[in-house]
């Protein structure tokens, strides 16, 4: 059974290579999902897959790439129409800021 997860991250998470660090820690995971910059300065992602894959992505944000400063990571149950954003095709989306 999948795991489905929406993670928040607040602090220096903007740029700094915070999506593109997501994305690759996703997807050496095979985990699928998208990220996302926030107009409040913080940083979006919904993680899906195994449990112990989606555990891992998360804790890698916990960490964020070396010039980031993660100050809070929020994460809570996701919802199949949050997946639903990610581009057709793609196991995991960087999408536009929201």
């Amino acid at each position: 059974m999948n795991a489905l997860r929406h993670v928040a991250i607040r602090g220096r998470v903007q740029g700094v290579g915070f999506r593109a660090f997501v994305e690759h820690e996703a997807l050496k995971r095979g985990v699928a999902g998208w990220v996302r910059n926030r107009r409040d300065g913080s940083v979006e992602a919904v993680f899906s897959g195994a449990p112990e894959a989606v555990a891992a992505a998360i804790d890698a944000c916990r960490r964020g790439p070396s010039g980031a400063r993660v100050e809070a990571l929020d994460q809570r149950e996701g919802e199949a129409a949050e997946l639903a954003l990610r581009r057709p095709g793609e196991l995991f989306s960087l999408l536009p800021t929201a």
